[in-house]
């Protein structure tokens, strides 16, 4: 059984990517699973820190944005949406090539809180970064 408000395509979300910060480090989602949403990001010139491995930055970008948008997914879009209140990350591995992956998995959903969990993988399924992101779920104003 699914927790998000409603059956999501993977489209939706990427027409509301382009053009953002989402397309100019060619972030890409994935996978929208039951509990989960996924998404990629390259690893090249656009990532790079200045000796050539993913910038930490580049990292919690794909976080809070995979974060960010499954939070959104839970809530009823006409009445409330959510915003990043603070994210905690911790860089694991360098990565100087490829793609890594990010996956969003909930830890806690209230009514005004949510709290994800954001680990980012290599290709060789190595974790890369984990990251934790609150979310504050706030009502629409009419």
């Amino acid at each position: 059984m699914s927790i998000w408000f409603k059956e999501y395509e993977i489209e939706e979300w990427e027409q509301m990517l382009v053009p953002t910060i989402h397309s100019t480090l060619g972030i890409k989602i994935t996978k929208i699973g039951p509990d989960f949403i996924e998404g990629t990001m390259p690893v090249d010139s656009r990532t790079h820190q200045p000796f050539g491995v993913l910038h930490g930055g580049a990292s919690v970008v794909l976080a809070e944005s995979l974060g960010s948008m499954a939070a959104n997914m839970l809530v009823d879009p006409e009445a409330f949406y959510c915003v990043g209140q603070n994210i905690y990350s911790n860089h694991l591995r360098p990565v100087s090539s490829g793609l890594v992956t990010g996956k969003a998995t909930a830890i806690h959903i209230g009514k005004k809180t949510q709290l994800w969990e954001i680990e980012i993988r290599d290709e060789s399924s190595n974790i890369v970064n984990t990251s934790r992101l609150s979310m504050a779920v706030l009502p629409k104003r009419k």
